[in-house]
C-alpha cells in the first residue's frame, strides 16, 4: 500500500480524448484507427508506417487501443492501484504533426479545450473523513505545429487561460525540419516568454536501415525501434538544439524529456569534448559560431527529465547529469506497456520505474519524495 503522505505524480501517462479518437478514426492512411467489422475486437491503432504492412490483415496491425487509452474512470483505477496521487496526461503520438495548415488550428484548439474540461470533471475531491489524497489530473496541451507560425504562438498564450492545462507536448520533428530549424524561434520565445515546458517525447525512431533493415526489425517485434530508436531520437534531436544555439538564443526555454532523455545524460560527457575540440567552431578558431554554453549547464538549468528509465543505473546517469534528484520526475508511459498475463494485476513498467526510485535514495527520503511528486508540483505548479 503506497503511503498517502507522499504525493505521487506521474508526469507521462498519455490520453486519446474523444476529438482525437475521431479525428484519427475518420482517416484511412498512417496515422489511424482501424474499426474492425467484428464489433467484440478492439480498434486497432496504426501511428508508424512499419505496423501499416500490407502483408497483414488490417485486424492485426498496430495495436489493439481499448478504453485504457481514452477513459478516465480507467486512468484513475490505474492510478488508484498503483497508489498515484495525480497524472499529468498528454496527447500520444503523432500529436498533429500530419494535419493540413488550415485545420491545424481549430483541431488543437478542440483538443486542448477536450482534456481541460476532461481532466476538470474527472478530478475528486476528499470524502469527509478520508484519510487518501483526492486523485487529480492535469494535462500538457498539444500544439499546431502544422500552422502558420502565428497560430502556434496564440495557442500558446490562449493555453494559459486553460485551468488544468500545464506546459505542452511536442515532438521532435517540429515544423517539420526538426528543433534546431530557426523558423521555431518564435514559438521558442512564445514558450519561454509565458514559462511553458515543453514535454519532448519521440515518435519517429530511426531508420530501419540503422537496425541492419526492415527484415532485422521485425524480427524484434517493437524491440529494436522503442528501446534504441526513441531514446535515440530524443538525444539527436536535444543536440541539434544544443549545437545551433538554441538554448543560447532561448536562456529560459524549459524542456521536460521522455525517457530520461534518451541517452542524453550517458553522452553528455563526450558531447561536451567533441564541442570543445571541434575545429570549426568560432571559440576553437573555425568559422562556425557553435554553442556557447556548456551541455552540463543547459541540462541543469533548461532541461528536466523524466524516471521512465525502469532500471538504477539509467536513473543516476539522469540524476547525475541534472546535477541533483530537483529535476527528474515519476513518470509510468501509461496506458503502454500494459501486463501481458494479469490485466487486473501491477504493471511492471510502473514497478520497474518505482523500485528504481526507491533502490537510487534508500538513503534520502526527501530527495526520494522529491522525484516522485515534489517536484512536479513545484514546475508545474499543481494544486493536490
Amino acid at each position: 500500500m503506497a503511503d498517502p503522505s507522499i504525493p505521487i505524480v506521474d508526469i507521462h501517462t498519455h490520453m486519446y480524448p474523444p476529438s482525437y479518437l475521431k479525428l484519427l478514426s475518420s482517416r484511412t492512411t498512417v496515422p489511424y484507427i482501424h474499426q474492425p467489422s467484428d464489433q467484440s475486437a478492439d480498434p486497432r491503432l496504426i501511428i508508424l508506417a512499419s505496423d501499416d504492412d500490407p502483408s497483414r490483415p488490417q485486424s492485426a496491425r498496430g495495436r489493439p487501443v481499448d478504453s485504457t487509452y481514452s477513459s478516465f474512470d480507467e486512468k484513475r483505477r490505474f492510478m488508484a492501484l498503483h497508489g498515484i496521487t495525480c497524472s499529468v496526461v498528454s496527447l500520444a503520438n503523432p500529436w498533429l504533426d500530419f494535419l493540413e495548415p488550415t485545420d491545424a488550428l481549430a483541431t488543437a484548439q478542440e483538443i486542448n479545450d477536450d482534456l481541460d474540461s476532461g481532466c476538470r470533471e474527472n478530478n475528486t475531491s476528499t470524502q469527509a473523513g478520508s484519510q487518501e489524497r483526492p486523485l487529480k489530473l492535469y494535462a500538457f496541451g498539444c500544439l499546431p505545429l502544422s500552422a502558420p507560425a502565428a497560430d502556434v504562438v496564440s495557442e500558446i498564450h490562449r493555453l494559459k487561460s486553460l485551468a488544468h492545462i500545464k506546459g505542452v507536448i511536442m515532438g521532435t520533428t517540429g515544423l517539420g525540419r526538426g528543433l534546431d530549424d530557426p523558423a521555431l524561434d518564435p514559438i521558442f520565445s512564445a514558450l519561454a516568454s509565458t514559462a511553458t515546458l515543453i514535454f519532448l517525447h519521440p515518435h519517429y525512431g530511426l531508420p530501419d536501415a540503422a537496425f541492419g533493415g526492415s527484415e532485422v526489425v521485425a524480427l524484434s517485434g517493437h524491440v529494436l525501434p522503442l528501446a534504441l530508436g526513441f531514446p535515440l531520437e530524443t538525444t539527436i534531436a536535444v543536440s541539434r538544439m544544443y549545437l545551433s544555439g538554441v538554448f543560447d538564443r532561448h536562456p529560459d526555454l524549459q524542456l521536460l524529456l521522455a525517457h530520461s532523455g534518451g541517452t542524453l545524460p550517458f553522452l553528455a560527457g563526450r558531447i561536451e569534448s567533441c564541442v570543445a575540440h571541434e575545429r570549426e567552431f568560432v571559440a576553437n578558431g573555425g568559422p562556425k559560431q557553435g554553442p556557447k554554453r556548456s551541455i552540463w549547464d543547459v541540462l541543469q538549468t533548461n532541461i528536466y527529465l523524466d524516471a521512465v528509465i525502469y532500471g538504477q543505473p539509467g536513473l543516476k546517469a539522469a540524476i547525475e547529469s541534472s546535477g541533483s534528484a530537483d529535476r527528474v520526475m515519476f513518470g509510468t508511459d501509461h496506458p503502454f506497456f500494459p501486463p501481458l498475463g494479469d490485466k487486473d494485476g501491477m504493471w511492471l513498467s510502473v514497478e520497474s520505474n518505482k523500485a528504481a526510485i526507491d533502490g537510487c535514495f534508500e538513503q534520502d527520503e526527501k530527495a526520494r519524495r522529491k522525484v516522485l511528486g515534489g517536484n512536479a508540483i513545484r514546475v508545474l505548479g499543481l494544486y493536490l
